[in-house]
């Protein structure tokens, strides 16, 4: 799938762009060039989360639904628990507009918890 925008005079892909911009601040260091191309969407929410900036994680906003994005958020990074509690009190007030953002994580982070537990 290519969603494309166009930024500063030119139309790009908004997948291999943040693809790019991984590769650029060597955050797919564990992945061989063959296979970066074919990274998970999960993997790819997480990392942009993770590691770039808000203007590259409103993109995937444009590239995923939004309920894809969340469940990938929740999954992936606030799963990681207290190690990104900041950051995802951010994104739960931020992008995902909870009430209470610092009960919403910790109750995501216990949800996931669980989960992985009871498996």
């Amino acid at each position: 799938m290519y969603i494309c925008i166009q930024m500063k005079d030119q139309v790009i892909d908004i997948r291999q762009y943040l693809i790019d911009k991984l590769r650029q601040e060597n955050f797919l260091w564990s992945y061989e060039s063959d296979s970066i191309q074919d990274i998970p969407d999960d993997v790819l929410v997480e990392l942009v989360m993770l590691y770039l900036d808000i203007d590259e994680i409103n993109l995937l906003f444009m590239l995923f639904d939004y309920k894809k994005v969340k469940r990938a958020w929740i999954e992936n990074v606030v799963a990681q628990g207290e190690r990104f509690y900041n950051l995802n009190y951010f994104f739960a007030w931020y992008f995902f507009y909870a009430k209470q953002p610092r009960s919403y994580v910790k109750a995501m982070a216990t949800r996931q918890l669980n989960k992985r537990l009871v498996v």
